[in-house]
């Protein structure tokens, strides 16, 4: 019996040796020896590179792009060529994603995931051929998929490229949500409300007005995302180990770089000091810090719309969100507001991703930095949850949001902070102490200056008519000297 069950292990593994020595591999698996290692030194996050389609098609773009080049210069054979080619437009098609099985947070500087790629692609070539997997005598993941590069540039374009590949969901989802936020803004550009400052009464504004004021703020983050996504274009490709190039034709990086751009759809180019750029981490460290403010700005706006539709009898209420789930186990009638809150705390997290780039890009000696998988981690992270957080809340609230105008117009009538549109017509002074009598007194500020006949009613209707409160307008007569009496 026991062997029987050996011989069935050996039929379902296969033997594969490196620099280590030897150890068996799963027969069906695409990955190989190296890969095998790495998934069991690299149990960390628990985030798999499967989790990420885009760092796998961006691999295999780039290989595609070096078999090319390797070609051209005549070092890799039409066969070998046309079958790792083969095995990239099947990662590119979404096929055996599931093979790329490593820990995104690796020792390294990425060689894991290099070799997971390198494996996982020879082993595909090799099925085109017509051989078993593991047969690497055929067509090798070093000498062959590997060939004219190391991790140490094959890897940072590759996560350069991955970002490239999701910069345009998260420029989508940005400019959705401006656009609905833009919309909500002509929807109440006829409420009156008050505006506040420091969480006290300011002066009257439209509701519009306060939608459009995060329509614009998103807005001005698509354009510097996109300047900032240029950076990225820069790579290191044909450096090789530290951007010397050792191991390639002197026309390899730009033959490599170009097929790069072509294979892609971007247009890359090769870095002026190659030594300088297979250590600078600094394009991720302004990319994540662009990510970081445009997740404060959604965090800020997140706060505001809770706090205008708190209550919603013993609150601001001016604005209703749209109810998604009961918001107690205790409290019945309760609804919270669960997808600003989530946003809030999405926000949260990229910030604390923002950080941890900054640390790992720090973190490099001399030629090169070893924490990139920590970098490439966080900014594709941080992407993908920007970009769900702003479809979530697109969808799932702004969309919904309605206005409650008679509470709005009720806060504006209550408040003293009319008194400051009247300051030009009856003076300072006197503002200050009607504003001073109404807070004492309780009384309104409009029944106080009618009360003393400090602007006639045709005046006050002027100057409180909505559209003189909510822009600039041209004075029309001098301020009143304060009331001594």
């Amino acid at each position: 019996m026991g062997q029987h069950e050996s011989a069935q292990q050996l039929n379902n593994r296969r033997r594969e040796k490196d620099l280590l020595g030897e150890a068996w591999v799963p027969k069906s698996a695409y990955y190989g020896i190296q890969t095998q290692r790495a998934q069991e030194n690299f149990d960390l996050s628990g985030i798999k590179l499967s989790l990420f389609p885009q760092l796998i098609k961006a691999l295999a773009l780039v290989k595609m792009a070096c078999a090319k080049a390797n070609n051209q210069l005549e070092l890799l054979d039409d066969t070998k060529t046309d079958a790792i080619l083969a095995a990239g437009k099947a990662l590119l098609a979404g096929q055996h994603h599931d093979q790329f099985i490593i820990d995104m947070i690796q020792g390294g500087a990425g060689t894991s995931t290099n070799m997971n790629a390198n494996e996982v692609m020879a082993n595909i070539a090799l099925e085109y051929l017509g051989h078993e997997r593991g047969e690497y005598s055929y067509l090798h993941p070093n000498n062959d998929v590997n060939m004219s590069q190391s991790t140490n540039d094959a890897y940072p374009t590759a996560v350069r490229l991955a970002i490239l590949l999701r910069h345009g969901d998260l420029v989508k989802s940005l400019a959705s949500l401006r656009d609905v936020f833009a919309a909500k803004g002509e929807e109440f550009a006829d409420i009156l409300k008050m505006g506040r400052t420091q969480l006290q009464d300011a002066v009257p504004m439209t509701l519009g007005q306060e939608f459009q004021s995060f329509a614009s703020t998103l807005g001005e983050d698509i354009q510097r995302i996109d300047g900032l996504s240029e950076l990225l274009k820069e790579v290191n490709l044909g450096g090789t180990a530290i951007g010397t190039g050792i191991n390639t034709d002197p026309e390899y990086a730009r033959l490599a770089v170009g097929h790069l751009s072509q294979l892609s759809g971007f247009e890359f180019k090769r870095a002026t000091d190659l030594v300088e750029a297979s250590s600078d981490m600094g394009a991720f460290v302004l990319f994540s810090g662009m990510l970081k403010r445009l997740a404060v700005k959604l965090s800020k706006i997140a706060n505001d719309l809770r706090m205008l539709s708190m209550g919603p009898r013993c609150g601001l209420n001016e604005i209703n969100l749209p109810a998604q789930q009961p918001g107690s186990s205790i409290m019945p009638g309760k609804i919270n507001p669960v997808i600003p809150e989530a946003v809030n705390q999405v926000a949260y997290q990229v910030i604390g991703n923002d950080i941890a780039i900054t640390m790992a890009a720090e973190a490099g000696q001399l030629q090169l930095n070893a924490m990139e998988p920590l970098i490439a981690y966080n900014v594709l992270e941080s992407i993908r949850m920007l970009s769900q957080a702003m479809d979530m809340f697109r969808n799932r609230c702004v969309r919904g949001i309605t206005a409650n105008r008679d509470r709005c117009q009720e806060l504006v009538d209550q408040s003293i902070g009319v008194i400051t549109a009247v300051v030009p017509y009856i003076g300072y002074d006197n503002s200050t102490r009607i504003a001073k009598n109404a807070l004492e007194t309780g009384r309104g500020v409009l029944e106080l200056i009618r009360e003393e006949e400090l602007m006639s009613e045709e005046e006050l209707n002027e100057v409180l008519k909505p559209a003189n409160m909510i822009r600039p307008q041209r004075r029309r007569v001098a301020a009143k000297a304060a009331n001594i009496a």
